[in-house]
């Protein structure tokens, strides 16, 4: 991996920023200031955070720092900061869910992956930006302002967990919360060059209830392969308020990307549905794995799957689910939304309940035929993304011809969203750079259940392919 920028990051990573509070070589309080200082420099540019907690998030490194002292420790995050996808209920702390209509929206309940967060220790820094209820895989706000990539803050970084990824991979907190639901952790993950998994259904319990809650996931966005296995160990487990909630893991999946890598079936697809890859895109991922086949102990194979894309499935899914449930709820308040989310309720009146239960069926037989394929495999790899982020005030590139299309943005991310629809676990691997030097992202998907087998793979190829020593230049 190449890139001009090579700096020794002076934000820790979220496994050497727990250990080093822990053991008394750095204070929490000095932690939120280099946070805070990271977030007044380049917040203003890149449009991570909405609101920021300045002084409660030192008041409470303070009272961490003083606990510590007393040799009491809150959890394994005692004392780190990290940003919160707007989406998420924060109890006290207002939840916009990045849209107009939700500016005065303080819940008085925290999501379920929030109170775990609490209870290891960690303290919410701010809420960080997110498009309109989620509804995009681009970073256009006009709650936030515009997401803006770290590498090149012209471009997009992606979303919806937009101010997430952006927060880490600028170094403004160690690791962040966020949620996918068609790719919006592993969209801005591969575009911001860090780590990012989609685990399997009901991996990390959510709440409140979504309309599109079969496709719905929540977990962390992280610059490490480990970093985001120690979260996955805090976060998941069943809660009554998820009835899709999966049980309790049976082991630990950072023990699992500490252990040597067993021999992996691995399937390399380079596109899905006969999708074109931006060719900059292609040529780094074909020379990663390459160096993969070379030095991991895997069996490749290589080919094109001959699936047929499930687009209208999930347009269907996505469109009905959302554009129902807020159409319902906001019809008062339509002058105030995004027009791209206003124009996907009006498409979602005209799905009727035939129509809905036919794309369940799809969903079904589409799902059936991806745990087919690991039958035969243990991982199956593709790009992530087949384009190269565009600009920041638009929804899609600017080459893509409108079709009129509820979901104009899973057009150019054909390749992360049908794992929604299947539940299979799926991460973006930081695989290289284009020439340009914007970061290209590997996708990494394994059978459902099996996260621990994705996590060890990259763990094992982030070791073989290091990435976080690379920095945006905006940094240096």
């Amino acid at each position: 991996m190449q890139n001009s920028q090579q700096n020794t990051p002076e934000m820790p990573d979220l496994l050497t920023a727990s250990a080093e509070i822990r053991q008394g070589e750095r204070s929490s309080v000095s932690l939120v200031e280099s946070c805070l200082t990271q977030i007044k420099n380049h917040n203003p540019t890149l449009n991570a955070f909405g609101d920021v907690y300045n002084q409660q998030a030192l008041e409470d490194a303070e009272a961490c720092d003083n606990e510590r002292k007393q040799g009491k420790l809150r959890g394994p995050l005692h004392g780190v900061p990290f940003g919160i996808k707007d989406l998420f209920s924060t109890a006290g702390l207002r939840t916009t869910k990045g849209s107009l209509t939700g500016t005065n929206n303080v819940p008085d309940t925290d999501a379920p992956i929030i109170e775990r967060l609490k209870a290891a220790g960690a303290i919410i820094i701010g809420k960080t930006a997110t498009t309109e209820f989620g509804w995009s895989g681009a970073s256009y706000s006009r709650v936030f302002g515009h997401g803006r990539n770290p590498w090149n803050p012209e471009l997009t970084s992606g979303g919806s967990s937009s101010g997430s990824a952006i927060s880490v991979a600028a170094r403004m907190v160690p690791a962040a919360l966020g949620s996918d639901g068609g790719g919006s952790v592993r969209i801005p993950g591969a575009f911001c060059g860090i780590f990012a998994l989609k685990a399997s259904l009901g991996r990390i319990p959510t709440w409140p209830w979504s309309a599109t809650e079969m496709l719905s996931h929540a977990g962390p966005l992280t610059r490490t392969v480990r970093d985001s296995a120690l979260l996955f160990d805090l976060l998941s487990g069943p809660d009554s308020r998820d009835h899709q909630a999966l049980p309790a893991k049976n082991e630990s999946w950072l023990a699992r990307c500490d252990a040597p890598l067993p021999e992996m079936r691995v399937h390399y697809s380079p596109t899905l549905f006969g999708t074109p890859v931006d060719s900059a895109i292609a040529n780094c991922v074909d020379q990663a794995v390459e160096r993969i086949a070379h030095n991991l102990p895997i069996r490749l194979t290589a080919r094109p799957l001959d699936w047929e894309s499930p687009l209208s499935t999930f347009e269907t899914l996505w469109t009905g689910g959302r554009g129902v449930a807020y159409g319902a709820a906001l019809q008062q308040q339509m002058s105030q939304l995004d027009p791209g989310f206003a124009a996907l309720i009006e498409h979602a009146k005209k799905i009727n309940l035939a129509d809905y239960l036919a794309a369940q069926k799809q969903r079904a037989a589409f799902a059936g035929q991806v745990h087919k394929l690991f039958d035969q495999v243990d991982l199956l790899i593709t790009p992530t993304i087949p384009v190269q982020p565009f600009a920041a005030d638009r929804h899609a590139p600017a080459n893509q011809a409108d079709s009129g299309s509820s979901v104009e943005w899973a057009r150019w991310t054909p390749f992360t969203w049908p794992f929604n629809l299947s539940g299979n676990p799926a991460a973006t691997i930081p695989c290289g750079f284009t020439p340009e030097g914007l970061p290209v992202g590997l996708q990494v998907i394994g059978r459902r259940y099996a996260e621990a087998d994705v996590l060890q793979f990259c763990a094992a190829m982030e070791a073989l392919m290091p990435w976080d020593q690379h920095q945006p230049a905006l940094l240096a």
